[in-house]
């Protein structure tokens, strides 16, 4: 039977660190300066499995994008209590909660409102987004009554009609860098978690011959699929290779055909780099839940909320019960969908690191 997802960070934070001790895991807590909305420690909690002289390493990634750490978690745990088989020579690495502050406070973003699949830029010369700037205000407007809401959104369909989903996705997530209450927003320096993802390239995931990264993610694409994604152009030799590792069903960003629109700032990207010479494949499952408009009101209004609002406020229970709605569904059905997909992937990454 599958076990229900965790109603809020710190019971998922206790399932997970129960499950690495049952699995004989080594936990490190990276303790984050903030705390949560009930006072509790907040953490990136990295759990280790394998040994010295491992030649590959296989990460899985839970919460960059907080909220989305619902599920992340619940398959990190799940695989911790099932046990875990690998290759000879593999250590496998959970990090849970990349983002703790966006998990524990049902954000997507982290204690900055910084998106952290958009703060791995040149700081001193981060992406453009000039389209983004003409359209802030209606996507996340100062006043949050019905008339702003009936006025923004009408316009913001307009705009979905004149240029179409795809065009209007590239311009609201592909990430900006001037306007740091509003959606998609990648900072002016590296965040808390960026600052400890690059530490632990340098230091505990450095040294292996060939690495896999698996970054759980929800919110894009049809319910309870699980999109496998490269960041890679597809006429690459990397993509190429990554391809014939994971299959055919791999996607990349830059070609168009995926969920996600091609982003600035992903995080592991900058991963790939900082820990060559190891050869990395690093990608993404995006898992669906609701349709890509119910999202994109429910970040609107959380971000509203955070800015411009009152977050403790009457209007933040329904705000948040959205948001969470939006990127996590609670029915066993889509949680066993998702674990369904990450074990074929596991699968195949075995069986490469086995070849």
């Amino acid at each position: 039977m599958t076990t229900p997802l965790a109603s809020n960070y710190q019971e998922a934070r206790r399932r997970f660190l129960a499950a690495s001790q049952q699995a004989g895991a080594t936990v490190d807590a990276h303790v984050h300066p903030l705390r949560g909305p009930d006072g509790g420690e907040l953490a990136v909690d990295v759990a280790t499995i394998g040994g010295a002289a491992d030649r590959n390493l296989v990460v899985v990634v839970s919460g960059t994008h907080g909220v989305e750490g619902f599920a992340g978690s619940a398959i990190q745990s799940r695989l911790l209590e099932q046990g875990v088989t690998l290759p000879r020579s593999t250590t496998l690495v959970l990090i849970h909660a990349l983002n703790p502050y966006g998990f524990a406070w049902i954000r997507r973003t982290n204690e900055d409102n910084i998106d952290l699949n958009r703060n791995f830029v040149p700081f001193d010369a981060p992406p453009s987004n000039d389209r983004y700037s003409e359209i802030a205000d209606l996507l996340v407007p100062s006043s949050w009554g019905d008339d702003s809401q009936e006025h923004s959104f009408g316009a913001l369909l307009a705009l979905l009609e004149q240029w179409g989903m795809a065009e209007l996705q590239e311009v609201v997530s592909s990430g900006q860098y001037e306007h740091p209450l509003g959606l998609f927003y990648g900072g002016v320096k590296p965040s808390w978690s960026h600052e400890l993802l690059h530490e632990l390239c340098a230091g505990h995931l450095s040294g292996y011959e060939q690495t896999f990264i698996v970054d759980l993610h929800t919110g894009l694409g049809p319910w309870g699929v699980g999109e496998l994604i490269s960041a890679l152009p597809p006429t690459s030799a990397e993509f190429e290779r990554d391809l014939n590792a994971l299959g055919d069903d791999l996607k990349s960003v830059v070609s168009g055909d995926s969920v996600s629109a091609a982003l600035s700032g992903e995080w592991i990207t900058a991963a790939t780099s900082w820990l060559r010479p190891s050869v990395v494949t690093a990608v993404t499952i995006e898992y669906g839940v609701v349709d890509i408009i119910e999202v994109l009101l429910a970040l609107r209004a959380d971000t509203w909320l955070h800015g411009y609002g009152d977050p403790s406020g009457s209007e933040a229970g329904a705000i948040k019960a959205a948001l969470r709605a939006a990127f996590i569904d609670d029915s066993p059905e889509w949680a066993e969908l998702t674990w369904n997909r990450f074990t074929e992937v596991m699968d195949r990454i075995a069986r490469s690191l086995g070849a």
